[in-house]
């Protein structure tokens, strides 16, 4: 948030500017001049005596201009936990749970951040919450075990990955109708989607491809063969390149959208470790796209990664099996859910430092943030 100038808070007249015929002159004056307060009430620099309750007012107004412009809430799915945990992130505490279907997974917020979706595994749906009332409001058709989804940029339309029919289906979110379904390989999982909306990305763990499917004809335009059990992809944000995770290779492929080849592989080593530890999954990258950030999951471990140079900067000790990430929409914090101690680490972005662990349900997996 932008703050206003604290001189603007001294709104002091010159000696003989203060009546009402002046008062559209006034303007601010500096809290002290290089050479130090001066004893002229009219000089610059003058700090009129406020009086302590003017001073604590003064002070007090400064604090709330200070104050952050939004606040957010965090909605994490709970896997075993059949819930969903609710963290206000300002003061980084869970602050509600939700009880939802069985095996909640993926997870997205509307458009218009009035409605959650919750891929529940093991109903065959998705699940509609109201965020306002946190109560369940109905459902979204989904195929047999829906896992991720990725939500159109314009909000209009759901993809999800239905993990045991190999097709990804294609929902309205206004009707919450079954618009279309478009068959990938074998055991489909990860979501993304085009900053300009025109293409999709489905990966398939066991195939061991990412689909690129045109949004439009709803048929696949590539198949790009990548390492081992690809988990997730994302689009850098200006849609250069789509970076996708390969839980048991160990690496992340780079891709070249418009070739649809594999320009680069990122591997991470991590001392002490081996190298079937290092299990990438979620990946997060900045809004200008500078650097990524990879969940790199029973590593517990966040990986943090120059975009340009494809180099890993830092490693961040979060908590144990690292599932998915999301950042606050400020980008102040980056939040992680960890699978198996049960909590979510909190990443202040400017510092690259792990502020605290928020306890939440059993199994935490996916992760959501918006405003209240």
């Amino acid at each position: 948030m932008k703050t206003r100038n604290r001189d603007a808070l001294f709104l002091l007249p010159r000696a003989g500017e203060g009546g009402p015929a002046k008062r559209g002159r006034m303007r601010a004056r500096p809290l002290a001049s290089p050479e130090g307060p001066s004893s002229d009430p009219a000089a610059p620099g003058h700090l009129l005596p406020f009086g302590e309750k003017g001073r604590a007012l003064v002070f007090g107004f400064a604090l709330l201009l200070a104050s952050p412009a939004h606040a957010f809430l965090a909605y994490v799915t709970n896997e075993k936990g059949n819930s969903v945990t609710v963290i206000d992130t300002d003061k980084m505490t869970a602050v509600k749970t939700v009880k939802v279907g069985r095996r909640p997974r993926g997870v997205e917020i509307s458009k218009d951040g009035a409605e959650l979706y919750v891929c529940a595994g093991d109903d065959d749906t998705i699940q509609v919450i109201d965020t306002k009332t946190l109560q369940v409001t109905g459902n979204l058709p989904s195929g047999p075990d829906p896992e991720l989804m990725i939500l159109s940029p314009d909000g209009k339309t759901v993809y999800v990955s239905n993990e045991n029919d190999n097709l990804v289906t294609l929902i309205d979110t206004q009707s919450k109708r079954r618009i279309g379904d478009v068959p990938v390989g074998v055991e489909p999982e990860g979501m993304a989607v085009s900053p300009d909306g025109r293409i999709i990305v489905n990966t398939s763990e066991t195939t061991n491809m990412a689909h690129l499917i045109d949004t439009q004809t709803k048929a696949i335009i590539a198949n790009v063969l990548v390492d081992a059990r690809p988990r997730f992809a994302a689009f850098k944000p200006d849609a250069s390149e789509l970076w996708v995770s390969s839980e048991i290779g160990g690496t992340v492929s780079v891709i070249d959208p418009a070739s649809h080849k594999v320009t680069e592989k990122i591997r991470f080593e991590i001392p002490g470790l081996s190298k079937e530890a290092i299990q990438p999954i979620g990946i997060s990258f900045s809004g200008d796209g500078k650097r990524a950030y990879v969940a790199l999951g029973p590593a517990n471990r966040v990986a943090v990664i120059d975009t340009a140079t494809k180099k890993i900067e830092k490693y961040l000790l979060v908590g144990q099996r690292v599932w998915h990430l999301a950042f606050t929409p400020d980008e102040k914090y980056l939040l992680t859910a960890n699978g198996v101690s049960n909590d979510v680490s909190v990443i202040d972005v400017a510092s690259l430092k792990v502020l605290k662990s928020i306890p939440v349900g059993a199994f935490p997996w996916g992760i959501a943030v918006a405003p209240k």
